[in-house]
Protein backbone atom coordinates (compact mmCIF):
# COMPACT_ATOMS: atom_id res chain seq x y z
CA UNK A 1 0.00 0.00 0.00
CA UNK A 2 1.39 3.52 -0.88
CA UNK A 3 2.23 6.04 1.54
CA UNK A 4 -0.52 8.06 0.32
CA UNK A 5 -3.30 6.04 1.57
CA UNK A 6 -2.00 6.24 5.07
CA UNK A 7 -4.21 9.27 5.94
CA UNK A 8 -7.48 7.63 4.63
CA UNK A 9 -7.71 5.07 7.45
CA UNK A 10 -10.92 6.62 9.78
CA UNK A 11 -9.47 8.62 13.03
CA UNK A 12 -10.87 9.45 16.27
CA UNK A 13 -10.10 11.09 19.22
CA UNK A 14 -9.69 10.16 22.78
CA UNK A 15 -10.35 12.55 25.42
CA UNK A 16 -10.27 16.39 24.98
CA UNK A 17 -6.42 17.28 25.03
CA UNK A 18 -6.52 16.28 21.21
CA UNK A 19 -5.12 12.82 21.16
CA UNK A 20 -5.89 11.43 17.74
CA UNK A 21 -5.85 8.12 16.85
CA UNK A 22 -6.66 5.31 14.34
CA UNK A 23 -10.18 4.48 14.24
CA UNK A 24 -8.63 0.28 15.63
CA UNK A 25 -5.73 -0.29 16.90
CA UNK A 26 -3.10 -2.68 16.96
CA UNK A 27 -2.83 -4.50 20.65
CA UNK A 28 0.82 -6.06 21.13
CA UNK A 29 0.72 -7.83 24.11
CA UNK A 30 0.19 -11.78 21.91
CA UNK A 31 3.65 -11.01 20.24
CA UNK A 32 5.32 -11.32 22.81
CA UNK A 33 3.51 -13.18 25.63
CA UNK A 34 0.18 -15.36 27.06
CA UNK A 35 -0.97 -16.57 23.57
CA UNK A 36 1.29 -19.35 22.80
CA UNK A 37 4.63 -19.42 20.83
CA UNK A 38 5.28 -16.58 18.09
CA UNK A 39 7.83 -15.44 15.44
CA UNK A 40 9.88 -12.16 15.78
CA UNK A 41 10.46 -11.21 12.28
CA UNK A 42 6.84 -12.09 11.20
CA UNK A 43 5.95 -9.96 14.28
CA UNK A 44 7.61 -6.93 12.68
CA UNK A 45 6.55 -7.60 9.73
CA UNK A 46 2.83 -7.21 11.09
CA UNK A 47 3.47 -3.71 13.50
CA UNK A 48 5.37 -2.48 9.79
CA UNK A 49 1.95 -3.21 7.54
CA UNK A 50 -0.20 -2.13 10.86
CA UNK A 51 1.79 1.70 9.94
CA UNK A 52 2.12 1.08 6.75
CA UNK A 53 -2.00 1.19 6.49
CA UNK A 54 -2.26 3.85 8.41
CA UNK A 55 -3.07 1.83 12.06
CA UNK A 56 -0.80 3.95 13.98
CA UNK A 57 -2.35 3.36 17.66
CA UNK A 58 0.12 0.76 18.87
CA UNK A 59 -0.30 -0.55 22.30
CA UNK A 60 2.47 -2.15 25.02
CA UNK A 61 2.79 -2.93 28.49
CA UNK A 62 6.20 -3.59 30.48
CA UNK A 63 4.42 -6.23 31.64
CA UNK A 64 4.15 -8.27 27.99
CA UNK A 65 6.93 -10.64 27.90
CA UNK A 66 8.28 -9.04 31.16
CA UNK A 67 10.03 -5.92 28.66
CA UNK A 68 10.29 -8.17 25.78
CA UNK A 69 7.33 -6.06 23.50
CA UNK A 70 8.79 -3.10 24.54
CA UNK A 71 12.10 -4.23 23.06
CA UNK A 72 9.99 -5.70 19.94
CA UNK A 73 8.52 -2.31 19.58
CA UNK A 74 11.34 -0.43 19.44
CA UNK A 75 12.50 -2.24 16.48
CA UNK A 76 9.65 -1.20 14.40
CA UNK A 77 9.73 2.69 16.01
CA UNK A 78 13.50 2.94 15.23
CA UNK A 79 12.75 4.27 11.75
CA UNK A 80 8.96 5.54 12.46
CA UNK A 81 8.12 6.95 15.62
CA UNK A 82 6.80 9.85 14.03
CA UNK A 83 4.13 7.68 12.52
CA UNK A 84 3.26 6.39 15.86
CA UNK A 85 0.53 6.88 18.52
CA UNK A 86 2.43 4.78 21.49
CA UNK A 87 0.75 3.60 24.45
CA UNK A 88 2.25 1.69 26.78
CA UNK A 89 1.49 0.94 30.56
CA UNK A 90 3.34 0.37 34.34
CA UNK A 91 2.02 -1.04 37.73
CA UNK A 92 1.73 -4.64 37.33
CA UNK A 93 5.18 -5.63 38.50
CA UNK A 94 6.67 -9.36 37.50
CA UNK A 95 9.73 -11.14 38.29
CA UNK A 96 12.16 -12.53 35.60
CA UNK A 97 10.18 -15.92 35.15
CA UNK A 98 7.09 -13.73 34.74
CA UNK A 99 5.17 -14.43 38.31
CA UNK A 100 2.80 -11.37 39.20
CA UNK A 101 4.67 -10.06 42.40
CA UNK A 102 2.08 -7.10 42.96
CA UNK A 103 0.87 -4.14 41.62
CA UNK A 104 2.25 -1.08 42.58
CA UNK A 105 1.10 2.53 41.96
CA UNK A 106 3.56 4.71 44.34
CA UNK A 107 4.69 7.77 42.96
CA UNK A 108 8.54 6.75 43.02
CA UNK A 109 7.54 2.85 41.18
CA UNK A 110 5.49 5.22 38.66
CA UNK A 111 9.17 7.56 37.95
CA UNK A 112 11.34 4.48 37.43
CA UNK A 113 8.45 2.79 35.38
CA UNK A 114 8.86 5.22 33.12
CA UNK A 115 12.11 6.10 32.94
CA UNK A 116 12.58 2.20 32.10
CA UNK A 117 10.09 2.07 29.68
CA UNK A 118 11.35 4.92 27.41
CA UNK A 119 14.47 3.22 27.49
CA UNK A 120 13.14 -0.41 26.20
CA UNK A 121 11.37 1.75 23.77
CA UNK A 122 14.14 3.56 22.49
CA UNK A 123 12.08 6.88 23.04
CA UNK A 124 11.87 10.10 24.46
CA UNK A 125 8.36 10.27 25.18
CA UNK A 126 5.39 8.32 25.62
CA UNK A 127 2.05 8.95 24.00
CA UNK A 128 -0.25 7.60 26.05
CA UNK A 129 0.96 6.40 29.41
CA UNK A 130 -1.55 3.84 31.66
CA UNK A 131 -1.94 2.55 34.70
CA UNK A 132 -2.68 -0.78 34.03
CA UNK A 133 -4.18 -1.52 37.13
CA UNK A 134 -4.94 0.24 40.19
CA UNK A 135 -2.95 -0.22 43.02
CA UNK A 136 -5.70 -0.91 46.24
CA UNK A 137 -3.05 0.42 48.70
CA UNK A 138 -2.34 3.45 47.18
CA UNK A 139 -4.41 6.34 46.96
CA UNK A 140 -5.48 6.86 42.86
CA UNK A 141 -4.76 10.72 43.70
CA UNK A 142 -1.00 9.93 44.49
CA UNK A 143 -0.58 7.95 41.43
CA UNK A 144 -1.99 10.30 39.21
CA UNK A 145 -0.06 13.18 40.55
CA UNK A 146 3.20 11.27 40.14
CA UNK A 147 2.08 10.69 36.37
CA UNK A 148 1.08 14.71 35.92
CA UNK A 149 4.70 14.72 36.47
CA UNK A 150 6.16 13.00 33.73
CA UNK A 151 3.41 14.63 31.96
CA UNK A 152 5.44 18.25 33.21
CA UNK A 153 8.89 16.35 32.39
CA UNK A 154 8.05 15.90 28.81
CA UNK A 155 8.21 12.09 28.97
CA UNK A 156 4.32 11.31 28.27
CA UNK A 157 1.95 13.38 26.12
CA UNK A 158 -1.11 12.20 27.86
CA UNK A 159 -2.73 9.94 30.70
CA UNK A 160 -5.11 6.79 30.92
CA UNK A 161 -5.90 4.36 33.13
CA UNK A 162 -6.88 0.37 32.79
CA UNK A 163 -9.71 -1.75 34.50
CA UNK A 164 -10.45 1.45 36.64
CA UNK A 165 -14.17 1.54 38.17
CA UNK A 166 -16.10 4.51 37.47
CA UNK A 167 -15.23 6.31 40.89
CA UNK A 168 -11.65 5.98 40.60
CA UNK A 169 -11.75 7.81 37.16
CA UNK A 170 -13.21 10.28 38.18
CA UNK A 171 -10.91 10.77 41.36
CA UNK A 172 -8.07 10.32 38.92
CA UNK A 173 -9.66 13.13 36.03
CA UNK A 174 -9.71 15.53 39.25
CA UNK A 175 -6.07 15.41 39.34
CA UNK A 176 -4.72 15.85 36.05
CA UNK A 177 -7.19 14.97 32.73
CA UNK A 178 -6.91 11.48 31.69
CA UNK A 179 -7.50 11.21 27.94
CA UNK A 180 -8.33 7.20 28.30
CA UNK A 181 -9.86 4.64 29.96
CA UNK A 182 -8.92 1.04 28.91
CA UNK A 183 -10.78 -1.95 29.79
CA UNK A 184 -11.71 -5.22 28.09
CA UNK A 185 -15.53 -4.60 26.38
CA UNK A 186 -16.64 -6.46 23.94
CA UNK A 187 -20.52 -8.55 22.38
CA UNK A 188 -19.26 -10.82 25.54
CA UNK A 189 -18.34 -8.47 27.87
CA UNK A 190 -20.31 -5.79 28.80
CA UNK A 191 -20.11 -4.69 32.10
CA UNK A 192 -18.37 -1.18 31.77
CA UNK A 193 -21.42 0.06 30.15
CA UNK A 194 -23.19 0.79 33.75
CA UNK A 195 -20.47 2.37 35.39
CA UNK A 196 -16.42 3.09 34.16
CA UNK A 197 -18.01 4.13 30.30
CA UNK A 198 -20.80 6.47 32.25
CA UNK A 199 -18.05 7.75 33.92
CA UNK A 200 -15.89 8.69 30.71
CA UNK A 201 -18.52 10.38 29.11
CA UNK A 202 -19.46 12.50 31.78
CA UNK A 203 -15.41 13.60 31.81
CA UNK A 204 -15.11 13.53 27.89
CA UNK A 205 -12.46 10.64 28.65
CA UNK A 206 -11.76 8.15 25.47
CA UNK A 207 -12.65 4.62 25.65
CA UNK A 208 -10.21 1.68 24.70
CA UNK A 209 -11.69 -1.74 24.52
CA UNK A 210 -8.80 -4.10 24.90
CA UNK A 211 -9.85 -8.03 24.09
CA UNK A 212 -12.60 -6.76 21.86
CA UNK A 213 -13.03 -9.79 19.93
CA UNK A 214 -13.12 -11.97 23.13
CA UNK A 215 -9.29 -13.03 23.22
CA UNK A 216 -10.07 -14.59 19.42
CA UNK A 217 -12.94 -16.68 20.28
CA UNK A 218 -15.35 -14.13 18.20
CA UNK A 219 -13.74 -15.03 15.30
CA UNK A 220 -15.24 -18.13 15.49
CA UNK A 221 -11.42 -19.69 15.38
CA UNK A 222 -11.21 -21.54 18.33
CA UNK A 223 -13.88 -24.02 18.78
CA UNK A 224 -12.56 -25.94 21.84
CA UNK A 225 -10.15 -25.93 24.50
CA UNK A 226 -7.99 -28.04 22.52
CA UNK A 227 -7.18 -25.58 20.07
CA UNK A 228 -4.99 -23.79 22.44
CA UNK A 229 -1.28 -24.32 22.85
CA UNK A 230 -0.32 -26.04 25.98
CA UNK A 231 0.88 -23.03 27.58
CA UNK A 232 -1.50 -20.62 25.96
CA UNK A 233 -3.35 -18.54 28.93
CA UNK A 234 -6.81 -19.24 27.64
CA UNK A 235 -6.88 -22.69 28.94
CA UNK A 236 -6.94 -20.86 32.55
CA UNK A 237 -9.89 -18.57 31.47
CA UNK A 238 -12.85 -19.77 32.74
CA UNK A 239 -14.95 -19.08 29.72
CA UNK A 240 -12.74 -21.48 27.73
CA UNK A 241 -13.24 -24.18 29.56
CA UNK A 242 -14.80 -26.96 29.18
CA UNK A 243 -19.16 -26.69 29.25
CA UNK A 244 -18.14 -23.08 28.86
CA UNK A 245 -16.83 -22.76 26.24
CA UNK A 246 -19.84 -25.03 24.22
CA UNK A 247 -22.40 -22.68 25.29
CA UNK A 248 -20.70 -19.52 24.48
CA UNK A 249 -20.03 -21.22 21.37
CA UNK A 250 -23.91 -20.58 20.61
CA UNK A 251 -23.09 -16.66 20.88
CA UNK A 252 -20.36 -17.20 18.53
CA UNK A 253 -22.47 -18.99 15.46
CA UNK A 254 -25.02 -16.35 16.39
CA UNK A 255 -22.66 -13.62 15.44
CA UNK A 256 -21.27 -15.33 12.74
CA UNK A 257 -24.76 -15.87 10.85
CA UNK A 258 -25.41 -12.09 11.42
CA UNK A 259 -21.90 -11.59 9.88
CA UNK A 260 -22.72 -13.51 6.53
CA UNK A 261 -25.74 -11.91 6.10
CA UNK A 262 -23.52 -9.08 5.00
CA UNK A 263 -20.56 -10.21 3.63
CA UNK A 264 -18.31 -9.67 6.73
CA UNK A 265 -16.17 -11.95 8.73
CA UNK A 266 -17.62 -12.33 12.74
CA UNK A 267 -14.50 -10.44 13.72
CA UNK A 268 -15.20 -7.57 11.77
CA UNK A 269 -18.83 -7.65 12.78
CA UNK A 270 -17.71 -7.66 16.56
CA UNK A 271 -15.19 -4.90 16.13
CA UNK A 272 -18.00 -2.78 14.18
CA UNK A 273 -20.53 -3.47 16.93
CA UNK A 274 -17.87 -1.91 18.93
CA UNK A 275 -17.16 1.02 16.91
CA UNK A 276 -21.33 2.18 16.73
CA UNK A 277 -21.09 2.11 20.52
CA UNK A 278 -20.07 6.02 20.15
CA UNK A 279 -17.25 7.70 18.04
CA UNK A 280 -15.18 7.70 21.80
CA UNK A 281 -14.16 3.98 21.37
CA UNK A 282 -11.08 2.62 19.89
CA UNK A 283 -10.64 -1.16 20.28
CA UNK A 284 -7.20 -2.49 20.16
CA UNK A 285 -7.53 -6.31 18.65
CA UNK A 286 -4.31 -7.93 18.76
CA UNK A 287 -2.77 -10.23 16.09
CA UNK A 288 -0.13 -12.25 14.84
CA UNK A 289 -1.29 -12.02 11.05
CA UNK A 290 -1.03 -9.75 8.37
CA UNK A 291 -4.29 -11.12 7.13
CA UNK A 292 -5.89 -10.49 10.34
CA UNK A 293 -5.15 -7.26 10.59
CA UNK A 294 -6.06 -6.91 7.16
CA UNK A 295 -9.57 -8.22 8.33
CA UNK A 296 -9.80 -6.26 11.25
CA UNK A 297 -8.76 -2.48 10.07
CA UNK A 298 -11.69 -3.68 7.40
CA UNK A 299 -14.38 -3.10 10.32
CA UNK A 300 -13.48 0.82 10.19
CA UNK A 301 -15.54 1.30 6.98
CA UNK A 302 -18.34 -1.00 8.06
CA UNK A 303 -21.85 0.51 8.18
CA UNK A 304 -24.03 -1.11 10.42
CA UNK A 305 -27.50 -0.36 10.13
CA UNK A 306 -30.22 0.36 13.10
CA UNK A 307 -32.20 -3.07 12.17
CA UNK A 308 -28.60 -4.37 12.00
CA UNK A 309 -27.86 -3.17 15.45
CA UNK A 310 -31.26 -4.46 16.99
CA UNK A 311 -30.49 -7.89 15.23
CA UNK A 312 -27.12 -7.77 17.41
CA UNK A 313 -29.00 -6.46 20.37
CA UNK A 314 -31.48 -9.61 20.30
CA UNK A 315 -28.96 -11.95 20.45
CA UNK A 316 -26.69 -10.48 23.27
CA UNK A 317 -30.59 -10.79 25.03
CA UNK A 318 -30.83 -14.30 24.16
CA UNK A 319 -27.30 -16.04 24.73
CA UNK A 320 -25.83 -15.70 28.66
CA UNK A 321 -22.55 -15.54 28.61
CA UNK A 322 -20.94 -18.99 30.95
CA UNK A 323 -17.83 -18.19 33.37
CA UNK A 324 -16.00 -15.28 34.68
CA UNK A 325 -14.26 -13.48 32.55
CA UNK A 326 -10.52 -13.87 33.99
CA UNK A 327 -10.21 -16.78 37.03
CA UNK A 328 -10.46 -15.73 40.54
CA UNK A 329 -7.29 -14.05 40.77
CA UNK A 330 -7.61 -11.91 38.01
CA UNK A 331 -10.42 -10.68 38.90
CA UNK A 332 -9.35 -9.93 42.32
CA UNK A 333 -7.28 -6.77 40.20
CA UNK A 334 -10.28 -5.38 38.64
CA UNK A 335 -11.03 -1.86 40.15
CA UNK A 336 -14.77 -2.67 40.06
Amino acid sequence: MNSAAHHDFPRRTLGRQGLTVSAIGLGCMGMSDFYGPSERASNLAVLHHAIDIGVNFLDTADMYGVGENERLLSEALSSRRNEVVLATKFGNVRAADGALLRIDGSPKYVAAACDASLKRLGVYEIDLYYQHRVDPNVPIEETVGAMARLVEAGKVRYLGLSEASGATVRRAAAVHPIAALQSEYSLWTRDVENDALLACRELGIGFVPYSPLGRGFLTGAIQKTDDLAANDWRRQNPRFQDGNIDRNRELVEAVTGLAAARRATPAQLALAWLLHRGPDIVPIPGTRKISRLDENAGAASIRLSEEELRRIDGVLASHEIAGMRYPEAGMATVNA
